[in-house]
């Protein structure tokens, strides 16, 4: 089993190389041109690295946090050149983000305890909500569990069709009243069928519309209700699906959310296709909230749990040389 456990956290080490690759050649040439020929940390040199951090998507609030600490380090610590520079911002950017005291997440494991566990999926529509759904469904089987989802993004027809063929594609039941019925209406037969059947894990998607933010609190306000009616507590998890590659329009959409309703966890759907991938250091920073789930590419396993320290190393592998 360990040595099972050992290939594959390999392959997903690689993986997660793979798909931040777009993200690491675009912020690493332009770290490189801010180091290049400096041989002390002085504010020209902060003001330049402040510039590549918000170009890289890093965020405003979260690159002046980072700068802070590197000020602080460089104060009490020699600096000795370019390769010393890379390994301090480095561990200062783990440091930023442990500081969070989120959770933090090393393997792909089973939700629970509670049985039957409702997940509530929300986010804008286009962001690979539907799609993250049935990743997750797929994953969850694939480890035993005994997945239902329920299709209360009832305002698109596409929607509903295209969690029927993940619902086919993975191999698990679905919920679905049709295009226009009451998505509240669904989320509690949802739960319902969960209980009779015995299922493990409940995915219930959600309308992304995002345009009235007073309507869309209300709408997963209601279904949080009829929810916890049919199942008191439940849900237990509200998964907040966000797209990397809309950079900064993500950390908008995650402070909508948050105070729309209460979100519990974070997927950031995208990375492989994106230069874009400094927001999750904004997300992981600026917001109290788990960053759960991580996408690097098309297969199920690509949406892998979101670890600090291995995202960060791999964000830093083309400087850092940690590949063996």
């Amino acid at each position: 089993m360990g040595l099972f456990n050992k290939i594959f956290n390999r392959e997903q080490k690689q993986d997660l190389d793979q798909g931040l690759e777009k993200t690491r050649s675009g912020f690493f040439s332009k770290i490189s041109r801010a180091v290049a020929g400096k041989s002390k940390v002085d504010d020209d040199f902060l003001d330049e690295l402040e510039g590549v951090l918000i170009s890289s998507d890093v965020g405003v609030d979260t690159t002046v946090r980072i700068i802070e600490r590197l000020e602080k380090r460089v104060a009490r610590d020699k600096y000795l050149g370019a390769e010393e520079l890379n390994q301090l911002l480095h561990e200062e950017v783990i440091g930023l983000l442990t500081d969070n005291q989120t959770p933090d997440f090393e393997r792909f494991e089973a939700p629970g305890p509670q049985r039957p566990y409702i997940i509530l999926v929300v986010g804008v529509n286009g962001v690979g909500k539907t799609t993250t759904i049935g990743k997750l469904a797929h994953r969850y089987k694939d480890m035993g569990l005994k997945v239902l989802l329920g299709a209360a993004d009832t305002f698109r027809a596409a929607a509903v069709d295209q969690l029927n063929i993940w619902s086919e594609r993975a191999g698990v039941p679905i919920v679905n009243k049709g295009m226009g019925t009451d998505p509240a209406a669904v989320a509690f037969d949802t739960v319902r069928e969960a209980k009779t059947t015995g299922a493990d894990v409940v995915l219930i998607d959600t309308a992304g519309r995002l345009h009235n933010k007073v309507g869309l609190m209300n709408e997963l306000a209601k279904i949080r209700r009829v929810i916890d009616k049919e199942l008191p507590g439940a849900p237990h998890e509200v998964l907040l699906v966000l797209d990397a590659s809309t950079g900064q329009n993500a950390l908008e959409q995650a402070r909508a959310f948050t105070e729309a309703t209460e979100v519990s966890a974070i997927a950031l759907t995208k990375l492989d296709g994106t230069a874009k991938g400094g927001v999750v250091l904004g997300i992981a920073d600026q917001f109290r909230i788990p960053l759960k789930f991580i996408g690097v590419g098309e297969k199920p396993e690509h949406l892998q749990i979101f670890n600090k320290r291995e995202f960060v190393d791999s964000l830093f592998a083309g400087t850092a040389k940690e590949h063996q």
